[in-house]
């Protein structure tokens, strides 16, 4: 798929930190409950890491208690890439981000009482957060 924002690994690693690129571009996976905004309460916007596409409303993040943030849908249909994941001989669907196809995380349809019924479990170090009452930069 052509994306929006297109780059080569080299321009990527020049970019991102270490861990960074392993999460966004070669879809690892940080540890459970070490992310920095698992416990983010604010209101807010949460973007892509790699190139700062809005992914996901504060008001739709929620504890499942995975130990990963879980949202239970993105801002658009269309910001977020979903994708079968047939690796580690499990079934899953991965979430990419549609406008530079970054590894974002998993959706699964485990979200209960949710509005959709589904959970995004993102990678924390995957996205940045920009919180609601945040001035703008010039």
């Amino acid at each position: 798929m052509g994306y929006e924002v297109n780059k080569s690994d080299d321009e990527w690693r020049a970019e991102l930190g270490e861990e960074e690129f392993a999460v966004l571009r070669q879809a690892a996976t940080e540890r459970p409950w070490t992310g920095q905004l698992l416990d983010e309460e604010r209101a807010g916007v949460y973007t892509c890491g790699a190139c700062n596409a809005e992914l996901f409303q504060s008001g739709t993040k929620f504890d499942s208690g995975c130990g990963w943030p879980s949202f239970y849908e993105s801002v658009r249909p269309e910001a977020v890439e979903l994708i079968e994941d047939d690796t580690l001989g499990m079934s899953r669907t991965e979430v990419r981000c549609a406008a530079c196809g970054s590894h974002l995380g998993h959706v699964f349809p485990d979200g209960f009482g949710t509005p959709t019924g589904d959970r995004y479990c993102m990678n924390s170090i995957a996205l940045n957060f920009t919180a609601a009452d945040t001035p703008p930069t010039a």
